[in-house]
């Protein structure tokens, strides 16, 4: 069984605390979403410690009675430079950046462009912006990529929440949402070329309806993990490059249905929705939950082993740094940095290699969309972890029981009045 032990301890200050943990890929920093306000604070989390370093606020105005997707629109997304200690926040007030030196203003970069989601690519040179600041009255349906150089701002491909690097490199994943369904996309990416593009590939999973989080790969690339979705609090991961699903579960009660009960509403909001991470260990992932534990689960032997970390305080935040500790927040303003005893003797350059192969082996399995597929839906291979289809099987679909997931139901009722209006 693998042990925890507590490194070190910090306390918020004040009645916030924290409901977002972003850890920098390469360096002992992590970033905190505030949960009272549009405000994200930087700790150190290296030498045994956790300290703060600084904020950046975007706007005084607290988040009050803001629920739903009125408080997501005004909840900031922030990106990690890949290699340096610099911090890109997006919000109300436009972007920011934060270094060491303080906050400012990003050079070469519209200030003012405001975006739901944001990353790096890979090589640090490139802002992805969504939903595209440039296009204005349909940004949904293309992102924006920001040459930090030249400081132009041109179209990408349609994307809308997060991007994860395959540790393997040159890949990408985020999704595509729709009420009905979520597509997860992967991506090539252009190597030593700027400003950095995705390059969409015919392989993708297909997820349940929508609200989802940023997938997460595991340290050795061999599986990814969605958390969501609108409603329910579920969890799916998926071996890599197979695509095949190893778990799904529903975090506490599955949906009832429409109207919605008060308790089972009170047990989706005490379930944070950053509660997930892989943890140094292969086939390991981490499950914060309301109850101040840490449960460890065991992919291969679906085995769970709860470990007490905070008494009183509900987990709100889970994340691992790039040292492989994980690192907690509590509703009560505290944060616990945690090292994982397990005795693994993989070393970082068998981990390094193995992911490699994962990721040469998914893209030598799929291709490139043609640029000119406007049309996404019709290139795509399509999996939920146990079936794929072609685009051409999913229009020939006119039947589907009970227990399909929503959007095969939809999609055969389509079809069906499609064929008996003809």
């Amino acid at each position: 069984m693998t042990d925890l032990e507590v490194v070190a301890r910090g306390l918020v200050g004040g009645e916030r605390s924290f409901e977002q943990l972003r850890c920098h890929p390469r360096l002992p920093l992590v970033a905190c979403s505030d949960s009272e306000r549009p405000a994200v604070h930087i700790w150190d989390c290296g030498a045994g410690q956790l300290r703060e370093l600084g904020s950046v606020d975007l706007t005084s105005n607290a988040y009050g009675d803001a629920f739903g997707w009125e408080r997501a629109e005004r909840t900031p997304a922030v990106a990690w430079h890949p290699h340096q200690p610099l911090l890109v926040v997006t919000g109300e007030d436009g972007l920011r950046q934060w270094t060491p030196a303080g906050v400012s203003e990003p050079e070469g970069a519209s200030a003012s462009a405001s975006y739901r989601s944001l990353a790096f690519s890979p090589d640090g040179q490139t802002l992805w912006g969504s939903p595209s600041f440039r296009d204005e009255g349909g940004g949904w349906e293309s992102s924006d990529v920001l040459d930090l150089a030249s400081g132009t701002i041109g179209a990408g491909p349609r994307w809308d929440t997060g991007v994860a690097e395959h540790p393997g490199g040159g890949l990408v994943a985020t999704l595509t949402s729709d009420q009905g369904a979520t597509h997860c996309l992967f991506a090539r990416v252009d190597q030593g070329t700027a400003p950095a593009m995705m390059r969409p590939l015919r392989r993708a999973l297909i997820l349940d309806c929508d609200g989802y989080e940023t997938p997460l790969f595991s340290a050795d690339g061999r599986h990814i993990a969605v958390r969501g979705n609108a409603y329910d609090n579920s969890v799916e991961v998926f071996e890599f490059p197979s695509l095949h699903r190893v778990l799904a579960t529903t975090l506490g009660d599955p949906s009832p249905g429409y109207p919605y009960p008060q308790e089972w509403l009170d047990q989706m909001e005490a379930w944070s929705r950053h509660n997930i991470a892989f943890g140094p260990q292969p086939g390991v992932l981490w499950i914060a939950t309301p109850a101040g534990a840490l449960v460890e689960v065991d992919l291969e032997t679906r085995q769970a082993v709860e470990h007490d970390v905070l008494t009183g305080s509900r987990l709100s935040a889970l994340a691992v740094t790039a040292t492989g500790e994980l690192l907690v927040a509590g509703s009560e303003g505290e944060l616990v940095l945690l090292s994982v005893l397990t005795g693994s003797t993989q070393t970082r350059t068998t981990s390094r290699d193995v992911s490699r192969a994962a990721a040469i082996a998914f893209l030598e399995a799929t291709a490139e969309i043609p640029d000119d597929g406007d049309d996404l839906e019709t290139h795509l291979v399509l999996t939920d972890g146990t079936r794929t289809w072609e685009a051409d099987d999913l229009a020939a679909v006119t039947a589907a029981s009970a227990t399909d997931p929503t959007w095969l139901q939809l999609q055969a009722a389509i079809n069906k009045a499609q064929a008996q209006s003809e």
